[in-house]
């Protein structure tokens, strides 16, 4: 026979109804069932004392009290006959009849029945212990007697004028009048019963719908493995990711991401209020969509950021907001920009050299010997090789004088001339070759951008270097000058380091990577302790403007004789835009 396929378990929620479901049912019939007790034992209750005070009123009857001290002065009982025409079972009737008693029994003092409803019963012993209403005292009762269950009291039966108990009155109203009672009692208790457990079914429905909205539908075991794998996912990852939910608060805020804009945890915070970029808070705003990627400059790092609304069957769930470093790579592209251009230039003066060669040639071909060894003579003086660039001598550090130069020739293509200043003085060597690239590339091409740009026919650009010994390295101190326009005087000294900030022509295209030179430049000086500085803002027709940047530890090899007055004379003189274009 095939086998049956087993059941499917039931899902997590249908689980949670049915669970729901039978707790409402029980605290329901829990409920009901302790309402419709208490009505019982209030009504019983009532029952009692409406009993023990129609007691007491056939008890404290003078003529009953008489009639009873007769018949038990009597030798014998009085046969059934006569107590049944007596006055005492008339009186006892009577009682009975006017007030729906079940019973309104009256005996002696040894428990005789003297009335009773039932004829037959007189003379009988009663069914139920009269002990305590003979010794004189007042009981309520719930029992059974020879008329079926009820709930009554027995009042003892005092002698006319005397305290002594000569008989006792019990009187009892039927349990089945009290279960009557009950059930007209127990009609608003069924319905609100009923009403509560509507309202636990309707509730727990809701309850139901909410937690699958809240768990997208998933299981336990689902969302237990959706954590283990966004915990690993998140925590494995090098990029930054941050999550943003539909109400506007952060949700993921990984370690990478706290690596790369150097704050701690911010899950739970608000994200208008976190303390991230703006331009992060700007990917998702309203209207922004799935934008392109985005650069900006945070703990000394270029970052490249992009933001994708996060939907789940048609439902916002927020944003994810994705960091990447593109630091290493910014500087390894002006590490290759720098190699590049240097081959460049060494392509050119090879062709130079050549030239040279042939010219030397040429005069020993025809026999000027002694204008070959003038000739010789003169490129012995300024080498064979050499960079466009005046003074370079004063750079003693190989790396400074390479870089630099082939800055010279990038710049003498562009039509403008990059010289070294005459309070330069370089004695060290660089320690920190990537910092330094870094700060002081960004600060000639940003000269160079505005020296073409200017309205000065003569362009320059002017760089004085001088390092400084310390106890943990060297301190390189950068002083860059241009022939440019300047700076408008309305712009702020410190809104040339925000990011994004440029004054190229034409709008500047997201993620082109300007604006960020001399953002990153000066998070680059500040975190080694120095800093990048606007000395002057330059004017219109040249000189233009002055940037000073200070890169302590990045020298090695300078003694302390080394530091010179010269700096503050350099930076004075740059800043006061002294003789520029000589």
């Amino acid at each position: 026979m095939p086998r049956s396929s087993p059941r499917a378990p039931l899902r997590f929620s249908t689980q949670t109804l049915l669970l729901q479901l039978a707790v409402v049912l029980l605290v329901v019939l829990l409920s009901a069932t302790v309402h419709a007790w208490l009505t019982y034992d209030r009504v019983g209750r009532e029952a009692e004392n409406q009993a023990l005070t129609l007691a007491r009123t056939v008890a404290s009857d003078p003529s009953v009290r008489a009639d009873v001290l007769a018949v038990s002065e009597q030798p014998g009982t009085p046969p059934p006959s006569e107590l049944a025409a007596g006055p005492l079972m008339a009186s006892a009737e009577a009682v009975r009849t006017r007030t729906g008693a079940l019973f309104v029994v009256i005996t002696d003092e040894t428990g005789l029945r003297l009335a009773h409803p039932d004829p037959q019963r007189l003379g009988e012993r009663v069914s139920t212990d009269p002990s305590e209403a003979l010794s004189g005292q007042e009981v309520t009762t719930r029992n059974t007697g020879t008329l079926g269950p009820s709930a009554g009291a027995k009042v003892p039966v005092y002698a006319p004028g005397s305290s002594t108990v000569v008989g006792e009155v019990s009187v009892g109203y039927s349990m089945e009048t009290v279960g009557q009672s009950v059930e007209r009692d127990i009609g608003p208790v069924a319905l609100t019963a009923t009403g509560a457990l509507l309202a636990g079914v309707l509730g727990s429905f809701l309850l139901r719908r909410r937690l699958q909205r809240l768990t997208l539908g998933l299981e336990p075991e689902e969302i237990s493995t959706l954590v283990h794998d966004q915990v690993a996912v998140l925590q494995g990852v090098d990029d930054g990711v941050i999550g943003v939910s539909a109400d506007g608060r952060i949700t993921v805020f990984n370690a990478a991401a706290q690596r790369l804009l150097g704050l701690g945890g911010l899950a739970g915070t608000p994200w208008a209020d976190a303390p991230v970029p703006d331009l992060l808070k700007s990917l998702t705003r309203p209207g922004s969509g799935d934008t392109s990627a985005v650069e900006l400059v945070a703990g000394g790092r270029v970052l490249v950021a992009n933001a994708r609304k996060a939907l789940h069957r048609r439902e916002d769930l927020g944003w994810v907001v994705m960091l990447r470093d593109r630091t290493e790579l910014q500087q390894l592209t002006r590490q290759l920009d720098a190699v590049g251009t240097m081959s460049t230039a060494l392509r050119a003066q090879r062709h130079e050299f050549a030239n040279q060669l042939h010219t030397i040639a040429g005069f020993m071909s025809i026999g000027q010997h002694q204008q070959a060894r003038e000739y010789l003579a003169r490129l012995a003086a300024t080498g064979p090789l050499k960079f466009p660039v005046d003074q370079a001598e004063l750079l003693q550090d190989p790396y400074l004088q390479a870089f630099i130069g082939a800055k010279g020739v990038e710049a003498d293509e562009r039509g403008v001339t990059l010289r070294i200043g005459p309070e330069t003085l370089v004695r060290g060597q660089v320690t920190d070759a990537q910092d330094v690239t870094t700060v002081l590339g960004n600060l000639i091409d940003n000269a160079v951008n505005a020296a073409v740009a200017g309205s000065a026919e003569d362009r320059w650009v002017e760089l004085e270097v001088l390092d400084e010994p310390g106890d943990d390295g060297g301190t390189l101190h950068v002083v860059v000058a241009d022939s440019g326009d300047g700076l408008a005087k309305e712009t702020d000294a410190e809104a040339v380091f925000a990011e994004g900030f440029t004054t190229a022509s034409g709008p500047v295209r997201a993620g082109g990577g300007q604006g960020f030179g001399l953002a990153l430049a000066r998070q680059l000086a500040r975190r080694r302790g120095g800093d990048v500085k606007l000395l002057e803002r330059g004017r219109r027709g040249g000189p233009g403007a002055v940037f000073m940047a200070t890169l302590p530890g990045t020298t090695a090899g300078t003694t302390a004789g080394t530091k010179d007055s010269r700096l503050n004379d350099a930076a004075s003189r740059d800043a006061a835009g002294k003789d520029h274009h000589g």
